[in-house]
């Protein structure tokens, strides 16, 4: 997903005047009649907007290298503004169309030295100008099998309707593996939760996507009372982490099967999920690169995958995840996953093991339905193969602080937010992270980074 950043030489002193404006009138807008009696929706116009700026003191660091996190002290910024539009053409049949405008500065005006991104929006930014892009276009059809009956209510790309709890559901055209795969109550959306990429999928998860994280494919769901089955085939890009899509499905392609039950613990409702994934596509083995790496003169560029870009391969992970309800108001989240680690990172991030977990609080408890607390914990590993490279002075995508300024150590961190509702339509949220060990770098860190949210929608 680094493509799409460039070296942006405007500050992010520049950027926040016009997105207030834009936040304010968001939320100024009248509002639609949520609170008349549920009924079937047959056309849809939903909209967001997210500014998220934020900011890292300097930080302690034994040497740095071309993709290191500058240890000054830095600022950055993301802003996005969407419309989500929706028309069922019958009853069982939906179409969605969705479009963004995307602008952000990362730190170190480069998306690089951590292998937990502190902001899961940026990947959609392409420098401080924004830019608009066709995000989803995709087309939904459900097969009602009877069973009890329940209520989809509305939201983001799901028009309201009432399904059966046996179904079958099938999704065609441009969308996000994650629109599928992988939900979670409590963290899943950088906009709203949590904001580190840690926290909102799992780390390790390196899914078929082009730079922006969407891709074209189809995707089955299979639902039966409490169980549902999902596979599905997305396109990946043509080079890693580049935006053109690769359209060969039948040689290169990301496959994704999901197993979901839900549950109830002492009256509460819970979800527990294992999701397995492969890629197949022309990328460089991590043993490969270090060896061309370690054979080379010294003065060889050290991000060596574009050399050794040998031939067809394939990489898989195995994932578990659960959200569990405590009471009415306090939810839990857990996610792991382990990938094979042998090759280049395709789509997704510098991640071979992933560990997150954590505590979602409404503010009902104190009066505020509105406002949410979150506080979460996450840890990040590498794998053997691709530590080789790094301790050899290779550079990857994001991370590579050079040889000789690289001591391995589990990349950990915690995150702690509070989301403030103004009405219905506008919320801010104060968020800290606390990171050890960026880029798995014992010598460098720990950082702490500091954000203001900005969210409106309607």
């Amino acid at each position: 997903m680094v493509a799409i950043l460039s070296a942006a030489p405007m500050t992010i002193a520049r950027a926040p005047l016009p997105v207030l404006f834009c936040l304010i009138g968001l939320a100024a807008l009248p509002s639609q009649a949520q609170d008349s009696p549920p009924q079937t929706e047959w056309q849809q116009a939903r909209y967001q907007s997210t500014y998220n700026t934020q900011q890292h003191p300097s930080f302690t660091a034994q040497g740095s290298g071309p993709n290191s996190l500058g240890p000054g002290a830095d600022r950055m910024f993301t802003f996005s503004l969407t419309g989500h539009w929706g028309l069922r053409l019958d009853s069982d049949t939906e179409v969605y169309l969705n479009a963004e405008l995307a602008s952000g500065d990362p730190f170190s005006r480069n998306l690089v030295g951590l292998g937990g991104f502190t902001n899961g929006e940026i990947t959609r930014a392409a420098g401080t100008t924004p830019k608009p892009y066709l995000q989803r276009l995709f087309w939904r059809r459900t097969w009602n099998q009877g069973g009890e009956r329940e209520w989809l209510s509305s939201d983001f790309n799901q028009m309201a309707q009432q399904v059966d709890k046996n179904r079958f559901v099938l999704t065609a055209g441009n969308f996000s593996t994650l629109d599928v795969f992988d939900d979670n109550a409590y963290a899943k959306d950088p906009r709203t939760q949590f904001m580190n990429w840690s926290h909102w999928t799992y780390a390790a998860y390196d899914y078929a996507a082009d730079a922006r994280g969407f891709g074209w494919g189809v995707a089955a769901e299979w639902y039966r009372e409490n169980w549902a089955y999902r596979i599905a085939r997305m396109t990946g890009p043509v080079r890693p982490n580049e935006l053109p899509v690769d359209w060969n499905l039948l040689r290169h392609y990301g496959d994704q099967f999901e197993v979901e039950r839900g549950h109830t613990v002492n009256e509460q409702p819970g979800k527990l999920r294992v999701l397995a994934w492969r890629n197949r596509a022309v990328t460089a083995s991590f043993n490969d690169a270090t060896a061309y790496l370690r054979n080379s003169p010294p003065n060889t560029d050290p991000q060596t995958f574009f050399q050794v870009r040998n031939g067809e391969k394939t990489k898989y992970g195995l994932g578990l995840n659960l959200e569990q309800a405590i009471t009415d108001d306090v939810g839990v989240f857990l996610r792991t996953m382990k990938a094979d680690g042998r090759t280049e990172t395709y789509a997704f991030t510098e991640v071979d093991a992933s560990l997150s977990m954590g505590v979602l609080v409404n503010g009902r408890l104190w009066g505020r339905a509105q406002d949410n607390v979150g506080m979460a914990a996450m840890e990040n590993r590498l794998s053997a193969d691709r530590r080789a490279f790094l301790e050899a002075g290779g550079v990857s995508y994001f991370i590579g602080d050079g040889a000789g300024h690289f001591r391995y150590r589990p990349e950990r961190g915690t995150e702690v937010f509070y989301s403030l509702g103004l009405g219905k339509h506008l919320w801010v949220t104060a968020d800290w992270q606390h990171i050890q060990n960026p880029a798995y770098n014992a010598l460098r860190g720990p950082v702490n980074v500091y954000a203001l949210r900005l969210h409106a929608e309607f």
